[in-house]
């Protein structure tokens, strides 16, 4: 029985003795089926092609991990604290030599993905590291794919490390998840993981989309909902699934893009179109 991964998300499935029918979460508005089709591969084939992990410094206690050319390439953040290390949007590759550097950075003591797009190789990850638990967000454990006994579903906020606060925001999907360092030593004030939920953009802000490779909006009534949510917390410095962040003073920059979205997905700028 095999543990598959979609070529297109690197999201697991099965265990099965074949490769499955379509991958739902590609097959979801907020993802896209390749126009070549579906397709299934295994953690064994990734890593006969040559697919590696990298393991990549950002500061001492904050890592990227990530295997850009594999699903849709996210990079997960391991966050390093004296009680344990967070792996955040787990990568959809696990190879011997990231799992060595990772254990010498600590280790993982908990796995999260900030939403179900970024499930990847999660089960494989908490294998390597004594069973580590999975939390999956409740209002999204109907994506998950591979079931393991490590996972464990939770829907209100709550510290997964000593200063490590997990919240569901919704938008993307209604489990997006965030993650704030309460109180990381080298970066000031906070630091807020944000998945898809808040996406740093070109300009130095950041946006909210229901699909991003399809460029769905959400309404001004869940921008301004998720702002507010955020807006309780203090945070310097904020990091999306793909390594780019935003920083110093990334709440007010929250604050000043999703009055920005409001003003535009409510007709208030039409006279500028």
């Amino acid at each position: 029985m095999t543990v598959w991964l979609c070529e297109a998300c690197a999201v697991e499935r099965g265990p099965s003795a074949d490769a499955p029918g379509p991958c739902p979460i590609c097959d979801d508005e907020r993802q896209y089926v390749p126009a070549a089709g579906q397709r299934w591969t295994t953690l064994e084939r990734l890593r006969s092609q040559g697919r590696s992990v990298d393991v990549t410094r950002v500061s001492d206690r904050f890592w990227s991990v990530g295997a850009d050319d594999v699903g849709i390439g996210q990079r997960a953040s391991l966050v390093r604290t004296a009680a344990g290390n967070l792996l955040f949007d787990p990568p959809g590759l696990i190879d011997a030599a990231s799992v060595d550097r990772v254990r010498e950075l600590g280790g993982v003591a908990a796995i999260v993905a900030s939403h179900p797009h970024m499930y990847g190789a999660q089960s494989a990850w908490s294998a390597a590291f004594d069973d580590a638990p999975i939390w999956v967000a409740d209002a999204d454990d109907r994506w998950v794919g591979h079931r393991v006994p490590a996972m464990r579903t939770w829907t209100d906020a709550f510290e997964v490390l000593p200063g490590l606060l997990l919240d569901q925001v919704g938008g993307h999907f209604p489990g997006s998840t965030v993650a704030l360092w309460v109180d990381p030593p080298e970066t000031g004030r906070g630091l807020l993981l944000a998945g898809d939920a808040i996406f740093p953009v070109a300009d130095g802000g950041v946006t909210f989309l229901r699909s991003y490779p399809n460029r769905i909006p959400l309404s001004a009534a869940v921008v301004r909902r998720i702002a507010a949510h955020v807006g309780r917390w203090e945070y310097d410095h904020l990091y999306n699934n793909v390594g780019a962040g935003i920083g110093p003073g990334a709440d007010a920059i929250v604050q000043r893009s999703a009055q920005r979205y409001v003003e535009w997905v409510s007709g208030a700028n039409d006279h500028l179109t």
